[in-house]
């Protein structure tokens, strides 16, 4: 006969204390834990502020630098100094100012309307995303006063839209390329006898911040007219909690300076961002 097999296990208090012990030291290793664990979490959050307000100031100030000479301007929004507009540029160049013989039409003629001219140097060399193209704007000589200003859609218009053909037409040694316009006589003519092209993609540039995104907002010169700063284009940083444009205008020596302050808020988290963009103002 087999003698009755001995059975053991935990008592109910036992197993009651155990998990009050095991409570209590989860909760002493929680209250350790607690304070590394946030403040890596906060850290994260202000590296990636950071890192989307540098990329976007950075965005900003490499489409600013190439903004037509005094055509960076502020309108005035609600809440003020929340957008800075201008004319991106896409290349310079130099335009014939005397005919290569009597009548040929190779200089820009400033006396009429013209419809072609000469530029110096070789369109084609240039490279694929400086080249002018049919369909860009070509400004001579924007001042940003009343008949010279590209903004300006009634009076005495400083800009034109290249015509033809692509690739536009060269000769000549050293090469020389010819510029068909739509007919338009410049009320200015440049002293260093410089013109500047604005693509026809993209006539005028605004960063507006509303809604607590940053937005870039392409327009053509007749929507910037008629609307300032509209915020309808791709956002490029959100949690914006705030953002100022100063812009000081041009001194004597025509350069001019933009101020930007960019405030980025997530969770708590603000990072705060300020840069300042020097642009040449000579047309």
């Amino acid at each position: 006969m087999k003698p009755p097999s001995c059975q053991r296990g935990f008592t109910l208090v036992e197993l009651i204390m155990v998990i009050v012990i095991m409570g209590v030291i989860g909760g002493i290793v929680s209250v350790f834990m607690k304070s590394p664990i946030d403040a890596y979490f906060a850290s994260a959050r202000r590296a990636a502020l950071t890192d989307t307000a540098d990329t976007t100031v950075r965005r900003m100030t490499r489409d600013i630098q190439r903004a037509l000479p005094n055509s960076i301007r502020t309108p005035t929004t609600t809440p003020a100094n929340q957008c800075v507009e201008f004319v991106p540029t896409k290349t310079g160049a130099r335009y014939r100012a005397e005919n290569m013989a009597a009548g040929d039409n190779t200089s820009l003629d400033f006396t009429a309307a013209d419809t072609t001219f000469h530029m110096l140097g070789s369109n084609v060399a240039l490279p694929a995303d400086q080249r002018i193209l049919a369909g860009d704007v070509i400004v001579v000589y924007n001042l940003g006063i009343p008949d010279s200003d590209a903004y300006q859609l009634t009076g005495k218009i400083n800009r034109a839209v290249v015509g033809g053909s692509n690739p536009l037409s060269e000769a000549g040694a050293p090469p020389e390329t010819t510029i068909p316009i739509a007919s338009t006589q410049f009320p200015l003519a440049s002293g260093s006898n410089r013109f500047h092209v604005v693509s026809g993609a993209e006539n005028v540039v605004s960063f507006v911040c509303s809604g607590g995104d940053l937005h870039r907002t392409i327009s053509t010169f007749a929507a910037a007219a008629a609307t300032s700063c509209p915020a309808t284009g791709p956002i490029l940083a959100r949690n914006v909690s705030s953002c100022n444009f100063d812009y000081s205008g041009s001194d004597l020596q025509r350069n001019a300076l933009i101020r930007m302050t960019l405030q980025l808020t997530d969770s708590g988290e603000t990072v705060s961002l300020q840069h300042e963009v020097h642009v040449s103002n000579t047309p």
